[in-house]
């Protein structure tokens, strides 16, 4: 079993209401059982939402609206839903998220720059031994 960004397969909960489809990665996943999650909705955030970006601790918007508590909330969601799988065969998440990224994260500016970081689900997946991959890192495995 796979756990995967649903923004990767398709499903409209990037925060903008569009997807991150990646068709190379369905072709890896078309013969694979798998269940797609979107943490921030898993964590009560609507779509289409502001875009929110990791500054300090905080989890916030170009307003400064604190969204924090609902990030927490779908990383703790997500790793019950992991918890749930007999089998784990892989975690591929959505890098530069601030919930999935896995190696980059926005810097927090707005400015559209990364830095090295992880979002809080590849984060607290991470800390409970689970191994993630960004979609970048598997694509790079299986070209």
């Amino acid at each position: 079993m796979y756990i995967v960004s649903a923004c990767l397969v398709g499903v409209n909960c990037k925060y903008n209401g569009d997807n991150n489809k990646e068709s190379r990665i369905l072709d890896y996943l078309k013969d694979k059982s798998y269940v797609p999650i979107c943490p921030e909705q898993l964590g009560g955030l609507t779509t289409p939402r502001n875009p929110v970006e990791i500054v300090g601790d905080k989890f916030l918007d170009a307003k400064g609206t604190e969204f924090t508590k609902q990030f927490k909330k779908g990383a703790e969601e997500s790793l019950k839903i992991v918890k749930l799988m007999d089998t784990i065969d892989g975690i591929i998440l959505k890098e530069g998220s601030p919930s999935c990224g896995v190696n980059k994260i926005y810097d927090g500016t707005f400015t559209n720059q990364k830095i090295n970081g992880m979002g809080c689900t590849a984060k607290l997946l991470t800390d409970n031994n689970y191994q993630v991959f960004s979609e970048k890192e598997l694509l790079e495995k299986i070209e």
